[in-house]
């Protein structure tokens, strides 16, 4: 059994401030979308951004719900879900231990409080792609501290008005597969 940290990002009068949920065993509602069978000390996930400022993004761990609408848990921001790691964005990307993996979907706007420091933080949990997050952009991503190379697990869809599917935000996007339950 594993434990998931649950950390939403978000801004409250001025100053960033993080939502931290209990650490909880992943035993969680089914998570349907996920069909993924992995090999053995591997896990599987399901990673749906957010969609506009109303389809709350959902991260599957295990085939089971962790993060979503339906339990009440994801915010606008970037929500971040830690496995193997349960310490209480910058304080939090630093407390994470070696060989935790991070699981992470935007909603509305990613990158507006995402400040430089915690970009470079996030690039090394391997994310090749946090850099370039704009205003509404759409982003999912699976990293882990200890990378020694950039993340094949993350997907991102820029803000283009031109292309949205939801007025002034890009259409949701999902990322699915199997990762190793520890890194090493």
């Amino acid at each position: 059994m594993m434990l998931v940290s649950i950390v939403t990002l978000r801004q409250l009068n001025g100053r960033l401030r993080y939502l931290k949920l209990r650490p909880t065993p992943v035993r969680a509602r089914r998570f349907p979308n996920s069909q993924t069978k992995c090999p053995e000390h591997h896990f599987s996930f399901f990673i749906q951004s957010g969609a506009a400022s109303v389809v709350a993004p959902k991260i599957c761990v295990e085939n089971n719900l962790v993060l979503g609408s339906v339990k009440n848990n994801a915010g606008q921001g970037i929500n971040v879900v830690i496995i193997n790691d349960v310490k209480p964005l910058i304080e939090l990307l630093k407390s994470i231990e070696k060989g935790a993996i991070v699981l992470m979907a935007s909603y509305d706007d990613p990158s507006s409080k995402l400040t430089e420091e915690a970009r470079k933080l996030i690039a090394e949990l391997g994310s090749s792609m946090v850099q370039s997050l704009r205003f509404r952009d759409n982003w999912v991503f699976v990293g882990g501290k200890g990378a020694t190379v950039k993340s094949a697990f993350e997907k991102h869809l820029k803000n283009d008005n031109a292309k949205n599917k939801y007025q002034n935000w890009p259409e949701l996007i999902e990322l699915q597969g199997c990762i190793p339950k520890y890194l090493e």
